[in-house]
């Protein structure tokens, strides 16, 4: 098989900070390719507060960045960059591939396309909007269509892909996400981020996803009656319109009290968090990865999550499983957590099997794959 020689990388749809699990797969993959392969050329398209926060940070030392005039929110001229600029940026820079990092791809990339189709968790249960989730559905499946190679994080997502959308099984390439203790951030102190968060005295739920149906936060505060009283749950990601719906949830069930709404976390005290969690839990209904639940193994945090099979791929027999859609039970797998003393022993080993430098390197194996298509 030919090895790529220039690869751009299309991540149009960064908007930093903001982006969740597609981000910290663009900031964990690009820097350990332009490590195991310093011979290739990379490009890295972006948004404009992409590039500005991706140069501020150095990246220009090992990938070329292109700053497409669009933002990820601003629907029409992220197409016009996507469709029409992305491509002729490919054609300028001789590329390969192009390598388009998030579902979505533009028609003719001006190169060999690999698409790496993360899940089609939105197309299954409510996630965005109607008209959004119509409008995405359409460029995910022309994108999948088109790509001439697809890459995905599990199993599991592969299996959900191809039963939804017709896809052959043959044309994916399984890539674990990579995690990547090293790069973490000085933890904020205990004591500062319990003082902070008010969780003096408490013992800590760990929660850590954007605040959207499919994940399920309101299964927490179903659970949280049926906790004892010390115990808290911090819900920190981004907030979206979800998180009314969970405020007044929490109201009505008399427990606004036990529930932390921290919003977006600073790397530092997401780090400080995770240091005086007493148990991670994540009731998501689908996912493609569940990057966070590595997170939470990697610092020795116990575990409870959803019974699904992309956990059970990635979490294996560690975590303490629960049906998404009974609080009850998500009550009980909490409680188990919190007494899995094996857990800060065990967690860290098996978080370190997923490794971002072997992931680059599967991901270059597709880049050739999709060279000899």
């Amino acid at each position: 098989m030919r090895a790529p020689q220039r690869v751009l990388l299309n991540a149009l749809y960064l908007a930093p900070g903001v982006s969740g699990g597609p981000e910290t797969y663009l900031r964990g993959l690009v820097p350990a390719l332009a490590r195991e392969f310093p011979e290739l050329a990379l490009s890295l398209a972006t948004t404009h507060s992409g590039a500005r926060t991706l140069r501020d940070e150095g990246w220009e030392q090992f990938a070329k960045l292109i700053a497409l005039p669009c933002e990820d929110g601003q629907r029409v001229r992220r197409q016009w960059a996507e469709q029409v600029l992305l491509p002729r940026a490919a054609r300028a820079a001789s590329a390969d591939i192009v390598h388009s990092l998030a579902s979505i791809a533009p028609v003719f990339a001006g190169a060999r396309a690999v698409v790496t189709l993360h899940d089609v968790t939105f197309l299954l249960r409510p996630t965005f909007a109607r008209a959004t989730t119509w409008g995405m559905g359409l460029l995910v499946r022309s994108a999948a269509r088109r790509a001439d190679r697809l890459i995905t994080g599990t199993c599991a997502a592969r299996e959900e892909i191809c039963a939804l959308l017709g896809i052959e099984r043959t044309r994916f390439d399984v890539i674990h996400h990579g995690h990547d203790s090293s790069s973490a951030a000085t933890a904020t102190p205990a004591q500062d981020v319990r003082a902070r968060y008010e969780l003096l005295g408490r013992r800590v739920v760990l929660c850590v996803a954007a605040k959207r149906p499919h994940k399920n936060q309101e299964l927490l505060v179903r659970a949280a009656p049926a906790l004892a009283a010390d115990v808290v749950i911090v819900l920190a990601g981004h907030p979206e319109p979800y998180e009314q719906m969970l405020r007044a949830l929490a109201r009505e069930l008399a427990v606004q009290e036990r529930i932390r709404f921290a919003d977006y976390v600073p790397d530092a005290d997401l780090e400080g968090l995770w240091s005086v969690a007493d148990c991670a839990a994540f009731p998501t209904l689908g996912e493609g990865f569940g990057i966070p639940l590595i997170e939470a193994l990697a610092h020795g945090v116990p575990v409870a999550a959803s019974d699904i099979p992309v956990l059970r791929e990635v979490g294996g027999e560690l975590p303490h499983y629960f049906d998404p859609h009974d609080p009850a039970a998500a009550a009980a797998a909490i409680e188990q957590a919190f007494a899995d003393s094996a857990a800060r022993g065990v967690g860290p080993a098996h978080a370190a099997r997923f490794s971002w430098r072997t992931a680059a390197r599967l991901t270059h194996e597709s880049y050739q794959r999709a060279l000899a298509a």
